[in-house]
């Protein structure tokens, strides 16, 4: 399968550098990005071909990632899919719901496979913690996704960048579709960049979820409440704790008193990109449907829209006001 990267900022080059590793799948024809020097760079630093324009690479592969600005997922797509090439795009699939609706269109159109970017979901840990609830009454899940601000961030928006990732898992661990929720938030530099949503699922599940760049440290945790048990996940770690406790019980004519039982599981270090791109290939090659489809990445993507204008209205309207005079 012949691949290529469009895009050469810090995630093109985790995408080239993977694919590179998994040589032994595929063959990486090149690379390609309007940035001339960083896209030089990266190509004598790996090795690879630096295309000059993109219809050039786009005519050598069957295969490319898009890695780069989300604002320009829209175009870059359009052109790969004129010319027959398959995609993986990176999150969130584009800027806005109508491009990625656009997108799916002219996929259908032509028969090209897209597939959009989201590592969490090949994270051992989680496909682990959804087999481990799979006989347990999910009541509740509280997550939060925090980081300390800096430069970076100025013009991301943290429901597109961080909370995201937190709406696919809580999807794929409950199997179950959103039916309401609330929001509200707090805006920086007209983006926002701290998020509070709960959830109500079908099956009857709450959801809290939190994304901030306003945190003092970096924090990545899922806390999941059951009728019988507490799993406490962190993901910087790669652990997860599952409290349970005994019930009153009688033996022998005395009263037994409940005992706190704590298991801990850890999983050893992993690569999801590297798994996610392995799977991309594989799901090319045998012509199935790829694992985080582009419909998924399109119903996301409106979610996240719908929370991040429902966090801009709140602070619109709530500017200033501690309490209504009514």
């Amino acid at each position: 399968m012949k691949v290529g990267v469009i895009g050469t900022g810090k995630m093109g080059e985790n995408h080239l550098k993977n694919y590179i590793e998994i040589s032994d799948q595929c063959e990486v024809v090149g690379i390609y990005d309007v940035n001339e020097r960083r896209a030089s760079e990266l190509a004598s630093k790996y090795n690879v071909k630096y295309f000059k324009e993109l219809e050039e690479l786009l005519r050598n592969v069957e295969a490319v990632s898009i890695a780069v600005p989300t604002k320009y997922h829209y175009e870059v797509a359009m052109v790969c899919l004129n010319h027959g090439v398959h995609i993986l795009l990176e999150k969130p699939m584009a800027n806005k719901v109508i491009e990625a609706k656009r997108i799916l269109k002219r996929a259908g159109s032509t028969g090209v496979k897209v597939q959009v970017g989201h590592i969490e979901l090949y994270n051992p840990l989680i496909y682990l913690l959804k087999e481990r609830l799979k006989d347990e009454k999910i009541i509740a899940i509280d997550i939060h996704r925090m980081q300390p601000y800096d430069m970076r961030m100025k013009n991301v928006d943290v429901v597109f960048d961080l909370m995201i990732h937190d709406i696919y898992i809580v999807k794929e661990l409950l199997g179950s579709e959103i039916t309401h929720f609330n929001t509200i938030g707090k805006m920086a530099e007209q983006m926002p960049k701290h998020a509070i949503v709960s959830m109500l699922f079908e099956n009857g599940t709450v959801a809290q979820m939190t994304a901030s760049y306003n945190s003092q440290e970096k924090i990545r945790s899922i806390r999941i409440f059951t009728e019988k048990a507490i799993f406490k996940v962190d993901l910087l770690k790669n652990k997860i704790d599952v409290n349970r406790t005994t019930h009153f019980s009688v033996q022998n004519g005395e009263l037994t008193f409940p005992q706190k039982l704590l298991e801990t599981i850890e999983v050893p270090h992993f690569n999801p990109l590297k798994s996610q791109l392995q799977d991309f290939i594989h799901c090319l090659q045998t012509d199935r449907t790829p694992f985080v489809t582009g419909e998924d990445g399109m119903n996301v993507l409106k979610i996240c829209t719908r929370i991040s204008n429902d966090i801009k209205q709140w602070s619109s309207n709530h500017d200033g006001m501690l309490f209504d005079d009514d």
